[in-house]
């Protein structure tokens, strides 16, 4: 198992490119299962998440090819079925379900797995699913899904993003119009749409709360390029900030992250964007900034673990609420390791900034929890280790690398 050695105190300075979408690639690969026909998808990250997916569908039948270009091709199925030694592995794994009930009219899905990070269920998924005429049985840890999915009017209780994604790829083929109410608004579901739309879907109101999706008697394939990664784009931002560094992610969208650049700004951070991508500097210790976790657009969840370690170093007190996810405050005794002061109030975290955290060993309990320990680590004096890196690896590519390539002082070892 590795391990990540930092050693804090060095700024970042220089640009990077920002990898393609993580939250994007995983719909979009498993949207190739609705067509016979090659689906192209270029600028793929090397991720964990992406192989793991990238093997589910092989599993299917699908044919993969290519690494940052990768073809799909769906034409020649042998299975209807995800286990769930592979789906336990990622909770993202369920897309493949609308899909699949959409083309062939039956699937069986193993219930996932994933992130610890709280209670996600599928219920919206399958009540969605049902209101579209789908026969839907839980049997044995499985969901079993039979019947040609009919167009209709599907009022989500929450805007959840794998919801509107299943929902929204098994109305493509449906007979008939479906409406989709409270649909999420994410960026990646527009990505999705706007795939599927190349590939002779009938979606529109993508980016909206209300999607509407004429169903179409079959897809065609696509050439696709990769939106780039929203989060990983955050997260480099945390960690150019909370260094006083400067630096230019390469491709990246600020339209994309609106709330947490509102935020970054109000922090005292200069946000720009160029040409060739965004630009963060910061040459001053940030202000405290409050922050509410919410649906897009509001702050995403994703984002909550790396602006508490930014806030952790800033001028005054942050108050920071995670409305999303009930667990996503698990980094927090790591970061006090640190030395952040943290105080856990209900579902809010109120950080005291200090000037200097200070170099410990921690560990990774998630995804994302995983780069906020190595952000903190950055601007910690002495050493930081971070073990139980192998959640890192399923969201973010070679970010070690990237940060050493901006000059931070961190490598990866075995333990």
């Amino acid at each position: 198992m590795d391990r990540i050695v930092i050693e804090g105190g060095h700024r970042l300075i220089g640009e990077i490119d920002v990898s393609g979408s993580k939250n994007a690639a995983l719909p979009l690969m498993v949207a190739s299962l609705l067509t016979e026909e090659p689906v192209i998808l270029r600028g793929m990250p090397d991720l964990v998440d992406i192989k793991t997916t990238r093997t589910l569908l092989s599993s299917l039948g699908v044919e993969v090819s290519g690494d940052r270009d990768m073809t799909f091709r769906a034409s020649n199925l042998d299975s209807m079925e995800a286990p769930y030694d592979l789906v336990r592995k990622m909770r993202a794994s369920i897309l493949v379900l609308g899909p699949l009930v959409s083309r062939f009219g039956s699937a069986k899905v193993s219930l996932p797995g994933g992130c610890a990070i709280g209670v996600r269920p599928i219920n919206l998924h399958l009540a969605g699913l049902k209101a579209m005429g789908v026969d839907i049985n839980l049997e044995h840890g499985y969901v079993i899904a039979n019947g040609k999915p009919g167009g209709a009017k599907i009022v989500l209780d929450f805007p959840t993003v794998g919801g509107t994604e299943n929902l929204l790829m098994a109305a493509t083929l449906a007979d008939g119009t479906t409406v989709i109410e409270n649909a999420a608004r994410e960026p990646e579901i527009v990505e999705l749409a706007n795939l599927l739309n190349a590939m002779g879907a009938r979606i529109e109101g993508a980016g909206s709360e209300i999607i509407t999706i004429d169903g179409v008697p079959e897809l065609h394939g696509a050439d696709w390029n990769l939106m780039p990664d929203r989060i990983e784009t955050g997260t480099l931002m945390a960690a150019a900030a909370i260094t006083r560094g400067n630096v230019l992610l390469k491709g990246a969208r600020a339209a994309d992250l609106e709330s947490v650049v509102r935020k970054l700004i109000d922090a005292g951070i200069t946000v720009e964007q160029e040409q060739d991508g965004v630009r963060i500097s910061c040459a001053d210790r940030p202000r405290s900034v409050d922050v509410r976790t919410a649906p897009y657009p509001g702050f995403p969840t994703d984002m909550q673990a790396q602006i508490m370690a930014l806030m952790a170093t800033s001028m005054g007190t942050a108050v920071i609420s995670e409305t999303i996810f009930e667990n996503r405050f698990m980094h927090v005794p790591e970061l006090r390791r640190l030395g952040a002061q943290v105080q856990i109030e209900g579902r809010s975290a109120v950080v005291r900034g200090i000037e200097l955290l200070s170099g410990a060993t921690v560990m990774a309990t998630d995804l994302r929890a995983s780069a906020s320990l190595v952000i903190a680590g950055l601007a910690a004096s002495g050493t930081t280790i971070v073990r139980r890196v192998y959640h890192l690896d399923r969201g973010y590519e070679r970010i070690e690398q990237k940060l050493a390539d901006l000059g931070a002082q961190i490598k990866r070892e075995e333990e």
